[in-house]
């Protein structure tokens, strides 16, 4: 059956199931459609998949299509209208991706802080430990217990300025040994510091 460009027979036809209509829905329109659909999508196997959905989508509905605009119309319309979804859920999807790339690399660099804090506080105890008795237990009161330099100073029997000169040599032997770490060993001797 001829159509000539008849959208009223077209559509009829389409309805009816007439396969000599769908053929000439297709053979009229899948062209420019995708050409449409290219400069949307600006990918041309995409074009062809969306333009392709649109056919299928009207074979299946042929028996409830409804077109209140011209059957032209109506079709670029909705090869529109899918174009544009596809855009949205790809930004979605890139956008979900970038956001768990950025979790996964927030995360990433919070585990390796803890591991180079864990490392740097594993050090620090070693050093520690590997101090003079006499200096290691005055730093100990003062950084670990939290005392006064005069409170270790009377516990011990020593003067205030003994206590003071063990911890500035605890500090310095510290220093020394952490100078690899030194952005986190400012953090850490103003720590010790602090205290």
């Amino acid at each position: 059956m001829a159509y000539n460009g008849d959208n009223k027979k077209l559509l009829d036809g389409l309805k009816n199931g007439l396969e000599s209509a769908y053929e000439e829905l297709f053979m009229t329109y899948y062209a420019q459609l995708v050409v449409f659909a290219n400069k949307i999508l600006g990918d041309e196997d995409l074009s062809r998949e969306m333009v392709q959905d649109v056919f299928v989508m009207f074979y299946e509905k042929r028996e409830v299509l409804n077109i209140h605009t011209s059957l032209k119309s109506h079709l670029y319309q909705t090869v529109r209208n899918r174009c544009l979804n596809e855009i949205k859920r790809n930004q979605i999807r890139r956008e979900h991706h970038a956001g768990i790339f950025i979790d996964k690399k927030n995360e990433e660099a919070y585990f390796a802080d803890k591991l180079q804090e864990t490392e740097l506080e594993a050090r620090i105890f070693a050093i520690v430990e590997s101090l003079p008795k006499k200096c290691k237990r005055i730093f100990e009161m003062s950084r670990f217990d939290g005392m006064s330099n005069q409170q270790i100073a009377d516990e011990l029997e020593l003067s205030k300025r003994t206590v003071e000169t063990q911890i500035s040599k605890a500090l310095k032997i510290l220093r020394e040994h952490l100078k690899d770490y030194v952005p986190a060993v400012i953090f850490f001797i103003l720590w010790l510091l602090g205290r």
